[in-house]
C-alpha cells in the first residue's frame, strides 16, 4: 500500500506534468482500438512524428515566449516566408544547402530581435507587434511566390531534411539496426541522468522517490522509449526531422534547467518587477527569447519546405495557432512563469495524434476543429484551476 499511496501523492503534486502524458497514452490507445491497430502501425507512427516536427520546433520557442508572459502570432507566416526564401536562394541564386540554412536562420534571429525591440524599447504590446508581423510576413510570402505560386526545390540533400532517414549500419530486413542502437543508448543515458540527479539531491538532503517508486519510474520510461524505438525501427528508422527536433529539445531543455539564462527567463515570467529589482535585465531576456523564437520559426520553415519539397503561398497557415495550442496542452501557464520545453513536445504530439487518429477514422474536418478547440479549452481550464488551487 505504501507504493500506491506514494504514487497517489506524486500524481497529486505533479498533476500538471503527468496529466499530459496520461492524455497522450489515452488518446493513442483509444485511436488504436477504434482503427483496429492501424493508428499504432510503424508507418503511421513514423509519419505522425515526422509531421509533428515543424510544429514541435515552434512549440519549443512559443513555450519560452508564453513563460515570459508574451505571445508571438507572427511565427507561422514567418516560417512560411523564410522557407520560401530558402527555396529561392537554392533555386535562383544556386546557393549550397549549408549556406542557405545559415542565412535563413540568421534572418530569423534578426527578425526576432526586431520584434523584441518593438516590445521592449518601443513599448508595443507583443500581441500587436506580432500581429503586425503576421500581416507583413503573409504579404511577403505572397510577394516572393507571386511568380509561380509554388517554388519547387529539386535539391535532394535539402529535401532529405524533411523526408530522409538516417542510414543503417546493417541491412536486416524489417529492422533498422542503427535506430535500435540509438534507442538503447537513449535508455542508458536516461537511466544514468536519473541516477545522477537522484544522487545530487540526496547529497544536499532533498526529498527523493523511494527505491521502489524510482525503479518503477525507470522501468516505465525505459519501456516507452524502447517501444517507440522498436516501432520506428520497424519502418525506416529515425528520420532527420526527428533527429533535429530531439537536438533542439535537448539544447533548450539544458538552457532552461541548467543555465543562468534559463533561471532568468523563469524569474521574468514569474514576476517581472521582482526580477528587475533583483538585477535581471528584463528587456534583454525578452529580446533573447523573441530572437530565439525567430530562429526556431526559420528552422520550422526549413523543415516544412523540405518536407513538401517546395514553397507554397499557403505555407505557415495556422502554424502559430498549433504551436500555441501545443504549448498550452503541454502544461505552460497562461499566467507565465510555468512551462517545460519537454511538455510542449508532448503537447504537439497530443494535437498531432488527434488529427491523425480522426483522419484515420474519417471524422469530418469541421468536427476536427471543434474537438481540437475543446481540447485546448480544457487544457487552459485545467491550468487555471490547478493554479488557483495552489
Amino acid at each position: 500500500m505504501g507504493i500506491f499511496n506514494e504514487a497517489k501523492n506524486l500524481m497529486k503534486q505533479n498533476i500538471r506534468e503527468y496529466g499530459m502524458y496520461i492524455a497522450l497514452v489515452v488518446i493513442m490507445l483509444a485511436f488504436s482500438i477504434t482503427t483496429d491497430g492501424l493508428f499504432m502501425s510503424s508507418r503511421n507512427i513514423s509519419n505522425l512524428i515526422n509531421q509533428t516536427g515543424y510544429i514541435a520546433v515552434l512549440a519549443v520557442g512559443m513555450t519560452l515566449v508564453i513563460v515570459i508572459r508574451h505571445i508571438d502570432l507572427s511565427v507561422g507566416f514567418l516560417a512560411g516566408f523564410l522557407g520560401a526564401v530558402a527555396a529561392i536562394l537554392m533555386t535562383k541564386a544556386a546557393m549550397p544547402v549549408w549556406l542557405t540554412i545559415i542565412i535563413v536562420l540568421a534572418g530569423g534571429i534578426l527578425i526576432g530581435s526586431f520584434t523584441g525591440f518593438l516590445v521592449t524599447k518601443m513599448g508595443i504590446p507583443s500581441f500587436v507587434a506580432t500581429l503586425a508581423g503576421w500581416l507583413i510576413f503573409r504579404g511577403s510570402l505572397l510577394r516572393v511566390t507571386s511568380g509561380t505560386g509554388t517554388i519547387i526545390v529539386p535539391n535532394k540533400s535539402f529535401n532529405a531534411i524533411g523526408n530522409g532517414f538516417i542510414p543503417d549500419i546493417a541491412h536486416i530486413e524489417g529492422v533498422h539496426t542503427l535506430t535500435l542502437i540509438i534507442g538503447v543508448i537513449a535508455i542508458g543515458f536516461y537511466v544514468w541522468s536519473e541516477f545522477n540527479t537522484r544522487r545530487n539531491k540526496q547529497k544536499y538532503n532533498f526529498e527523493v522517490l523511494s527505491n521502489a517508486m524510482f525503479s518503477i519510474k525507470l522501468l516505465f520510461v525505459s519501456a516507452v522509449i524502447g517501444y517507440i524505438t522498436w516501432i520506428l525501427a520497424g519502418y525506416n528508422g529515425l528520420s532527420w526531422t526527428v533527429v533535429i527536433v530531439i537536438t533542439v529539445v535537448l539544447i533548450y531543455n539544458f538552457i532552461a534547467n541548467k543555465t543562468v539564462l534559463g533561471r532568468h527567463i523563469y524569474a521574468v515570467g514569474g514576476n517581472p518587477d521582482a526580477a528587475k529589482l533583483s538585477g535581471i535585465n528584463v528587456k534583454k531576456i525578452t529580446t533573447i527569447v523573441f530572437s530565439s523564437m525567430g530562429m526556431l520559426a526559420a528552422l520550422s520553415g526549413i523543415l516544412f519546405t523540405a518536407r513538401l519539397q517546395s514553397a507554397t503561398t499557403t505555407a505557415g497557415t495556422l502554424f502559430e495557432m498549433d504551436a500555441i495550442a501545443a504549448a498550452y496542452v503541454g502544461g505552460v501557464s497562461a499566467a507565465g512563469g510555468v512551462g517545460k520545453v519537454t511538455g510542449s513536445i508532448i503537447g504537439a504530439l497530443v494535437m498531432s495524434s488527434l488529427i491523425s487518429g480522426m483522419n484515420l477514422m474519417g471524422v469530418d474536418i469541421s468536427y476536427q476543429y471543434i474537438i481540437r478547440g475543446a481540447v485546448l479549452a480544457v487544457a487552459v481550464i485545467f491550468d487555471v484551476k490547478t493554479r488557483n488551487k495552489r
